[in-house]
């Protein structure tokens, strides 16, 4: 149309809105009087089987029986159904079903729903159309017959889409060209090419362009493999109109012409107007009116010289390029005539009104442009009105399928009901006659469902402490450390450097360690530190290790192997999972020194190497100090807890807690055994600076996961859990 809404707003100043709104609710009238009458015609009644001598009669079927006057009627309804004529192609399938009798084969009744179908569809009764398919489809998984159940889903697939169910659409096509790709396989006659091409036609609506080429050319092969090449041709003109769409206007005029020469070599002259109708359009977009009007102008002398009436998407591009080259008067005569010939809702409507309006703008008769106008938006409103009122037919139909099927389910459990309640009257009565036995009976069923019901409990609750069990333990491993990613840490430095549990067992080593110790790297790992050493290198590690549980900061100490003297240096991570790095260096000759145990600093390069590892770190030290305070005295109420619900469910002490665990180091002091590391966490204010939080958490899990609490206890110690996750994941440390 071309020209600016201001503008025609100007026009309905100037003229007055009265005879438009009177032409407007005229169309109106007359497109819901259409819509009416395509409701009225797909509900109506069935027609009564006509005998075979009056269908001989009017179809002139002569002394033919048997499939070969059926083809023929299928012929004819196909031909009437070109013509337009629906009534004449439900007739000549009503001949074909009369003929067939009610004893028809199944493959018989297949093909009659199939087709009637196809007339529902080309009658835009869409919901009628989609039972019979699905009805076909029925009829030919009966007959396990796969190449009808392929073409029974391309159709589902056709009427959903048109629906508007595109999702139900694409998974009935996905279908039928899973079948037809069994049926390749099988070394069958394979007719994949025509469901490729509706995939492509559907993505094509969805707006997904390159998965409908992708498609087309997929579906274009497909004929050309099967030597038909009139549907190939059909499918590189859609290719090339879908890629005049998505304004590719090279591309698209290139394989325009190459459907027109490939169609007209098949003298196929349906297509063939389609193809010189975009090829108009593409001269018209790069603004060659000339060839514009010479490729409508060949378009049209084909329909005149087969005396057939042209297309109007063709009349609407040669009416275009006459309006264009300046001759208004025969761009509006020609697209007068083409609305004539016009049914009322057909799609070509809107545009061609539009057309018109700017044929008679052209001409500067103003209120027949703006009437013109009015009616294409009203021919546009009301093709959309119709395709609400299919996809709301078809959600109806959805609905009251899903109702009437809870409606089933519905009466089949009140029947169930029913027959029980039968069932226990009669049992009931029989009780009364034998009321001794009776009694006895119904005790013992009585306590027989009482124990039933109690084990079923039972079972219940051990599942869900079973999955609760996994879980405390998926838990406290994942709060473990990654020995995978430790080790690689360290390995990529080049000093040497363990690290070791709060029991001293080492966890990875790299491989300057392993040299320096006179050991192979991957056999560190797992073993206590404290056996590579001496008997009294041994004792004074075990002090410092202790003294390091005590104290921040970091512990020096020498020590001598076989092959020398090393320096060895411990620290915290200061990470809040309880580990420990130690730094070894090599001493000369001279520079053992035995001087006992010395805070230095901490090792910066340990830690990072651990960093590395851990991303999590510690309550930030800009942090609001209440609420690190808080987090405090989350630990220290969870540890107590812990201790409280290890010893109630198991009788035993803190000290076997620790042992069993593996969580926490055991120390010996003044003969007796001790825990001292844990200790620190029962007190407030004993606890360390840098709490080793993750160790916490593990304890918990721990106790959750292997003691069999009471449910009070459990929940109690679940709840102090909760409550540190919620301190770690508000700052990030999970």
């Amino acid at each position: 149309m071309g020209k600016d809404w201001a503008r025609r707003g100007a026009w309905a100043a100037v003229i007055g809105f009265l005879p438009l709104a009177v032409s407007a609710g005229v169309s109106m009238q007359g497109a819901v009087r259409a819509a009416d009458a395509a409701a009225t015609a797909c509900k109506a009644a069935p027609a009564a089987v006509p005998d075979a001598r009056s269908c001989a009669l009017r179809f002139k079927l002569g002394s033919a029986g048997g499939e070969a006057v059926l083809a023929t009627l299928y012929e004819r309804s196909v031909e009437a159904q070109h013509r337009g004529d629906f009534a004449g192609a439900s007739a000549a399938l009503d001949c074909a079903q009369a003929l067939a009798g009610p004893e028809a084969s199944a493959s018989v009744r297949y093909e009659l729903t199939r087709r009637r179908g196809v007339l529902d569809y080309r009658r835009e009764c869409t919901v009628e159309a989609l039972s019979q398919f699905r009805q076909a489809l029925q009829l030919a998984r009966h007959n396990e017959d796969r190449a009808a159940q392929s073409k029974a889903w391309n159709n589902i697939g056709s009427a959903l889409r048109r629906l508007g169910d595109y999702r139900g659409a694409l998974q009935a096509l996905l279908s039928s060209l899973e079948l037809q790709r069994g049926l390749a396989k099988s070394e069958s006659k394979s007719e994949a090419g025509p469901v490729l091409n509706n995939i492509a036609d559907l993505y094509r609506d969805l707006g997904e362009s390159d998965s409908a080429v992708r498609h087309y050319e997929q579906a274009r092969a497909e004929f050309l493999r099967a030597s038909n090449g009139t549907e190939a041709a059909h499918v590189a003109l859609s290719m090339g109109v879908l890629a005049l769409d998505s304004g590719d206007n090279a591309r698209g005029e290139a394989l325009l012409q190459q459907a027109r020469s490939e169609l007209d070599q098949a003298g196929e002259r349906t297509y063939i107007l389609r193809a010189y109708a975009e090829l108009g359009r593409a001269a018209l977009a790069r603004g060659e009116l000339a060839a514009a009007r010479a490729a409508t102008g060949r378009g049209l002398a084909i329909a005149a010289q087969d005396g057939a009436a042209a297309p109007a998407p063709l009349q609407l591009q040669a009416a275009r390029a006459e309006r264009l080259l300046g001759q208004p008067r025969a761009a509006q005569q020609r697209i007068s005539a083409a609305l004539r010939s016009l049914p009322a809702q057909d799609s070509d409507r809107p545009a061609l009104l539009a057309e018109l309006a700017d044929d008679y703008e052209a001409l500067g008769e103003w209120p027949r442009a703006m009437a013109a106008l009015r009616e294409s938006e009203t021919a546009a409103r009301t093709l959309r009105e119709a395709r609400y009122d299919r996809e709301m037919k078809w959600m109806q139909v959805r609905f009251e399928t899903a109702e009437r099927d809870r409606t089933i389910a519905a009466l089949a459990a009140e029947n169930q009901v029913r027959a029980l309640s039968l069932k226990q009257r009669t049992l009931a009565l029989w009780l009364t006659a034998v009321s001794a036995v009776a009694a006895v009976l119904g005790l013992l069923v009585f306590f027989l469902r009482r124990q039933q019901r109690a084990r079923l409990a039972e079972a219940a609750r051990q599942a869900r402490l079973a999955e609760e069990v996994e879980y405390y333990r998926r838990a406290a491993a994942e709060l473990g450390v990654d020995r995978t990613r430790l080790q690689a840490a360290l390995d990529s430095r080049d000093d040497a450097v363990l690290i070791l549990d709060a029991g001293g067992q080492v966890l990875a080593a790299n491989r300057s360690a392993g040299q320096l110790l006179g050991q192979a790297g991957d056999s560190l790992p797992g073993r206590a530190f404290g056996e590579l050493l001496g008997e009294s290198d041994a004792s004074r590690f075990a002090q410092a290790m202790e003294r390091l549980d005590e104290s921040s900061a970091s512990q020096r100490l020498d020590f001598g192997l076989s092959g020398g003297a090393l320096r060895a240096q411990l620290s915290e991570t200061g990470q809040g999972e309880g580990l420990i790095v130690l730094g070894l260096d090599a001493l000369g000759v001279g520079q053992v020194e035995r001087v006992g145990l010395e805070p230095v600093g901490i090792d910066a390069g340990a830690v990072e190497a651990l960093a590395d590892v851990e991303a999590a770190s510690a309550l930030d030290a800009t942090a609001n100090e209440a609420m690190r305070s808080s987090f405090r005295r989350a630990l220290v109420e969870l540890m107590l807890a812990v201790v409280e619900a290890w010893e109630r469910s198991t009788g035993q002490g803190r000290l076997e807690l620790a042992e069993k665990s593996r969580i926490w180091r055991v120390t010996v002091d003044d003969g007796r055994l001790r825990a001292r590391a844990m200790e620190r966490y029962l007190s407030l204010s004993k606890l360390p600076r840098q709490p080793r939080w993750r160790d916490v958490l593990r304890s918990g899990y721990y106790v959750l996961a292997e003691c069999p609490l009471e449910e009070s206890v459990r929940s109690e110690l679940q709840k102090h859990v909760d409550t540190v996750l919620t301190y770690t994941r508000r700052h990030a440390l999970v």
